[in-house]
């Protein structure tokens, strides 16, 4: 009988936001299952609590929390020895124009989004930079490559992540660092982000639609699709990858 091959991030410890559900917690799932100890934060503390028997280490925070951000990293560290991987999920989204957005829900769109996922970065870069390097994946969208006229301050916001983590990739290749920061670029996927959007719409079911046949495909992705890509970011297969998008879309953006 073959000895069980090992997973794809034994021995590697992790770090990920917006754990509690959707692409997080797909997410949080797999990197276990692919042997990885596994810290899942989440602002939601009850879908943390359901989350817990399948990772290692819960902690509640709020990633626009910079105070927090330390100590959710420092925690992380005590707990594993040492930070490996960082995901940056957490994310939200509201339905505005140009001419209907406020700012109130574009300052919060942008603090969640972009502020949390720089925080996360530089945290991650203080200890991973310590430990000789490391993997940082950034959750951006596929409306951070192309516009969508009903969701200004989430383009803007994924626009932004971007970029970012372009910037933070360059930095950290050029310093030496061995530390690789990556974005993923999903489309529409059944995330309860997704399902929110589709039942505040005057008719969800041709909403629903819609969505699906945006992709070639011709369906939503699944937030499992989404996290097998960042499990590729995150593991030694992808060594030589730093400052890329994956885009992952059904073929959305190739139109």
């Amino acid at each position: 009988m073959e000895a069980a091959k090992p997973g794809r991030l034994a021995g590697k410890t992790a770090l990920i936001t917006g754990a509690a559900s959707g692409i997080g917690r797909a997410t949080a799932k797999l990197f276990r299952a692919e042997g990885a100890k596994v810290a899942a934060t989440d602002r939601n503390e009850a879908g943390l609590a359901d989350l817990e028997p399948d990772v290692d280490l819960v902690l509640p925070q709020d990633v626009t929390d910079e105070e927090r951000w330390r100590q959710v990293v420092d925690a992380a560290v005590a707990a594993f020895g040492r930070l490996d991987i960082l995901v940056n999920s957490a994310g939200i989204g509201t339905k505005g124009t140009i001419e209907t957005e406020t700012l109130a829900d574009w300052r919060r769109v942008n603090a969640v989004n972009v502020e949390g996922t720089f925080l996360g970065c530089r945290e991650a870069v203080r200890v991973m930079k310590e430990a000789g390097g490391g993997s940082i994946v950034n959750l951006s969208s596929v409306a951070g490559i192309i516009g969508d006229a009903q969701t200004i301050a989430y383009c803007a916001s994924k626009g932004a992540v971007r970029l970012l983590t372009k910037s933070a990739a360059l930095h950290c290749g050029r310093s030496g660092y061995k530390i690789r920061v990556n974005s993923v670029h999903p489309s529409f996927a059944d995330t309860a982000m997704v399902q929110s959007l589709i039942a505040s719409a005057k008719n969800p079911e041709r909403t629903r639609e819609g969505l699906a046949r945006a992709a070639p495909l011709g369906r939503l992705g699944r937030a499992e699709e989404v996290a097998a890509a960042i499990l590729y970011l995150a593991s030694d297969e992808s060594a030589f990858t730093t400052g890329t998008e994956l885009i992952v879309d059904g073929g959305l953006t190739a139109q």
